[in-house]
Parts: C-alpha cells; sequence; structure tokens
C-alpha cells in the first residue's frame, strides 16, 4: 500500500507537466494540426488517466493520509522551497513544449523518461520535489526538532501551508519519513 502511495506522490510531481502537455494537444486537435488516431488518443486518454492518479495521490497523501501524527518542537526551520521548484519546474517546459507526441518514437522517450526519473524520485525518497504542491500553497522547510521528553535533535524536510514563521512552537507532523512530512493543522497546538 505505501509503495502505491509512493508511486501516485511520484506521478503527482507532474501535474503540471501533464496539464501543459494535454493542453497542448487539445489545442492542436482543435486546430486541426493533429488527428484523432490512435496514438493521440492513447495520449489523451494517458494524460487524463495521470491527471485523475495525480490529484488521487495527493488527496491521499494529503487530506487522507491514516499516518500517526507525532508531537514536535520545532527548533529551527529554513525554506528550501526555491532549491527545488524552479529547477523541476523548467523540466516540465522542457518536456512539454518542444515534444511531439504524435511520433510514437516522441512519446516512447516520454515515457521512458519519465520511468527513469521515477526510479530514481522513488528509490532516493525525493518525495519533497513536488512543485505542484508549491503551486498549491505550500511550502517546503528544512526543520531540526526534537520530540517531547528527548534532546535527541533530528532533522526533517516538511511541507507547510503557508509560511512557518514561529520556531521553538509544538506541532503536530505527520511523518511520513525525513524526506516528506505533512503538518497536522487540525492538531497543531495554539501557543
Amino acid at each position: 500500500m505505501q509503495a502505491l502511495k509512493n508511486l501516485l506522490l511520484y506521478i503527482s510531481a507532474f501535474m503540471p507537466m501533464y496539464f501543459l502537455v494535454l493542453l497542448k494537444l487539445v489545442v492542436e486537435l482543435i486546430n486541426h494540426n493533429l488527428s484523432f488516431n490512435v496514438l493521440n488518443t492513447i495520449n489523451l486518454v494517458t494524460l487524463l488517466l495521470l491527471l485523475a492518479a495525480s490529484i488521487l495521490g495527493l488527496l491521499w497523501n494529503i487530506k487522507f493520509n491514516n499516518d500517526v501524527s507525532k508531537e514536535i518542537t520545532i527548533l529551527s526551520k529554513q525554506n528550501i522551497t526555491d532549491q527545488h521548484f524552479l529547477g523541476y519546474f523548467s523540466l516540465f517546459v522542457f518536456f512539454a513544449i518542444p515534444l511531439d507526441l504524435s511520433l510514437v518514437s516522441a512519446f516512447c522517450i516520454y515515457v521512458a523518461i519519465l520511468i527513469m526519473i521515477g526510479i530514481v524520485y522513488i528509490n532516493n525518497s525525493l518525495y519533497y520535489i513536488n512543485p505542484f504542491l508549491n503551486l498549491l500553497g505550500y511550502n517546503f522547510y528544512d526543520i531540526t526538532y526534537v520530540e517531547p521528553g528527548s534532546n535527541e535533535k533530528r532533522n526533517a524536510k516538511i511541507f507547510y501551508k503557508g509560511d512557518l514563521v514561529i520556531e521553538n512552537k509544538t506541532y503536530f507532523v505527520k511523518l511520513k519519513n525525513e524526506n516528506f512530512s505533512f503538518v497536522d493543522k487540525k492538531k497543531t497546538k495554539k501557543q
């Protein structure tokens, strides 16, 4: 089950690119620059399925996540959203604009590149590289924290919707792993 959540999270990282490629395909079809042949129909259906899987993956990981929230006190934080967002977003533009998916060879290369990036993404737990979350208003932080009753400092990467402005404050965080967590705003203590 966790492997499926991770795969859907990877798929969701490319949601802006799927949208750009879908937009390009639809505009080309409307302008009659492309026809509804088998490959274009497969492209259209694949992009719609990827968008649906992306939405499902984000909802499952953010809203319907059954992971246990851990109470932590954040000692320090650094907003590192910009370190990952622009590099990944340029990858979308690289794929979406010049790629001619009406050619079987281009479609195969497109799929192969997504699979190779996916293997690296999942094997190295790069879940925090998800620019779509930034487009939704989430910022990405590298934090140092302690758990109650412990003096052991730990590090994690978390997403927080908005700006995480208060340090030395207790939060509840759904720690998926040290590379991908969300602050559970429903359980955050007021201080």
